[in-house]
């Protein structure tokens, strides 16, 4: 995330609190999916949601730098601004608040990223710095059907969100992963369709084919920044309507995150 200017109002948003969480467990889900569950009393400085995509801010701190959480990100944007931590946003996959514990999935990218490479040489007692959670969408009771548009970046939420349905809950995933060893959801109820595909061109083609029902369904579209803009035009095309609507970009191709967040306040990030 760029750095913003060091300025101080009286509306100003204070900092939001660094959870200081310790590595549990790490399991190895697929060949390229890795789940770690963190926790401990660092867990109480989150601030937990019913949203079923709910999302952390990852911190990773160069060790090279030395730098001890909680971080102090003024200081560090004031004097040493190239030590400030890099951060990643991951979807939380599960939460026990009880136990103060919740698990991330890392799809992991050979030496690419910041995170996957981390995800992969954790252990046990490793520590993990973040801040959240973040999160809107939850699967409402009452929609006639719902849609949930997908690559694999967003598959946490889409498991979680299933998890919270009814039993009578009604709708279609289509979700993009090329793995098909990764192509893992959670019991659904029975009237839930799930059809996978190998790319986002082929993602668009699904959306654009469906056989609308008349009825307005609950949708939550999220995956790659352009995919996702090409698939509202065809969600405009069929009237549905932006409070029925949860969309947006986790990330766009080409772009370190970094990048990508700091365009969402460009043009070029606008999703709707």
């Amino acid at each position: 995330m760029s750095a913003a200017p060091n300025t101080q109002s009286n509306s100003a948003r204070p900092p939001r609190p660094q959870a200081i969480l310790t590595v549990q467990d790490v399991t190895s889900i697929t060949p390229n999916l890795i789940r770690i569950r963190v926790g401990g009393e660092g867990f109480d400085a989150l601030s937990i949601n019913e949203a079923t995509d709910k999302y952390v801010k990852l911190m990773f701190a160069d060790p090279r730098h030395g730098l001890v959480p909680p971080y102090d990100l003024t200081e560090l944007r004031e004097n040493t601004p190239e030590q400030l931590p890099r951060n990643r946003t991951y979807t939380v996959r599960e939460v026990n608040e009880d136990e103060k514990w919740l698990t991330l999935d890392f799809v992991i990218h050979g030496d690419e990223g910041v995170a996957g490479p981390w995800a992969t040489s954790a252990q046990p007692g490793d520590t993990l710095v973040m801040v959240g959670a973040g999160g809107k969408y939850r699967p409402s009771p009452d929609s006639p059907w719902h849609l949930l548009i997908a690559d694999h970046t967003a598959i946490p939420a889409v498991s979680t969100a299933l998890e919270a349905m009814d039993a009578e809950a009604r709708g279609l995933v289509i979700a993009a992963v090329p793995d098909e060893a990764d192509r893992l959801l959670p019991e659904t109820p029975d009237g839930i369709t799930v059809t996978w595909v190998d790319n986002d061109d082929e993602l668009i083609a699904a959306v654009r084919g469906l056989d609308w029902p008349e009825d307005i369904p609950q949708v939550f579209a999220h995956g790659e920044r352009e995919t996702i803009k090409t698939i509202r035009k065809a969600l405009k095309e069929h009237d549905v309507p932006r409070e029925s609507l949860s969309i947006s970009a986790y990330w766009a191709r080409g772009r370190a995150e970094d990048q990508f967040q700091a365009e969402k306040r460009e043009p070029i990030g606008k999703i709707d």
